[in-house]
């Protein structure tokens, strides 16, 4: 009797703690997308709505001329250009360089390799803004300053130890045995590192690639210690430069950040599914 009881109990309030769990959920997702949805709702307002009461506004007339002036006024195809080009090239050294270190770790026998690990790894610990006066010592010493590397060595320095952590959890999953039957037919060592194990790699590989991408493209404190002239700065500085020349047009400000931010969400929401799907292996195999 006392166990049917509690089978019963359990069937009764399996419903109501599902409910209340997706309604946690839906509390949190409201709190994580409210404000996105603020930004672009006065980003189409006047200024002069803004004052109005309450959080969000209905526009009497939706300004797209704000998203006009943001983009040519914001100089925000230079800036994007910027961004793009210095996040992509952190992205593939990022990728090849922990893919690399993965296979030396997990497949090459060398006494080292557990230290030299657990070395790489420390770096989570490291905020990234603690190197800022340091870097800018050295870089100032060496004249990199202004230059596209000031921003793209730390940028894979501090994007190096997730991806390690995430490749070397994939790596150890796949057997010895294809790479050992490789060898056997003939393959060299890079045969076996870049035409079996890299193809194998693909979601862990998606998944660094992404994650280093969104950790890096709204990086600004470093941008602006580093960076002096127009020639490398990135899409952050289409914000700070607009709110300065357009200071009393708040609506035109919204629109620029919403610009801003509109390229790291877009890439989020496509490929949110590929992060998830290549964390969860990794840490499952890892």
């Amino acid at each position: 009797m006392h166990t049917k009881a509690k089978s019963s109990a359990i069937k009764h309030g399996s419903p109501f703690s599902r409910a209340v769990i997706w309604i946690l959920l839906i509390v949190v997702a409201i709190i994580q997308i409210f404000p996105l949805v603020w930004l672009l709702d006065f980003s189409l307002a006047s200024s002069t709505e803004m004052f109005t009461n309450g959080l969000l506004i209905i526009p009497e007339k939706f300004r797209f001329d704000n998203y006009v002036k943001a983009f040519v006024d914001g100089n925000f195809l230079w800036y994007l250009k910027n961004s793009f080009l210095i996040n992509v090239l952190a992205v593939v050294i990022v990728v090849l360089v922990s893919f690399m270190a993965a296979f030396a770790i997990t497949r090459m026998h060398w006494k080292m390799s557990g230290l030299v690990k657990m070395i790489l790894l420390m770096g989570m610990m490291i905020p990234i803004h603690a190197t800022l006066l340091p870097n800018y010592k050295i870089y100032s010493t060496i004249n990199m300053t202004d230059t596209m590397w000031s921003l793209l060595i730390p940028y894979v320095a501090f994007s190096m130890p997730q991806a390690l952590f995430l490749m070397t959890g994939f790596l150890e999953s796949i057997p010895k045995s294809l790479e050992e039957a490789a060898v056997i037919d003939g393959c060299g060592i890079f045969r076996v590192v870049f035409g079996i194990d890299m193809p194998m790699m693909k979601p862990s590989i998606a998944t660094v690639s992404i994650m280093t991408f969104l950790n890096n493209w709204n990086e600004f404190m470093m941008a602006s210690t580093y960076l002096s002239s127009d020639k490398w700065k990135t899409l952050p500085f289409s914000v700070l430069e607009f709110t300065g020349e357009y200071s009393s047009n708040y609506a035109a400000q919204f629109a620029v950040m919403a610009l801003t931010a509109a390229p790291a969400v877009i890439v989020y929401i496509i490929l949110n599914k590929q992060i998830t799907k290549g964390v969860a292996l990794g840490a499952v195999k890892g």
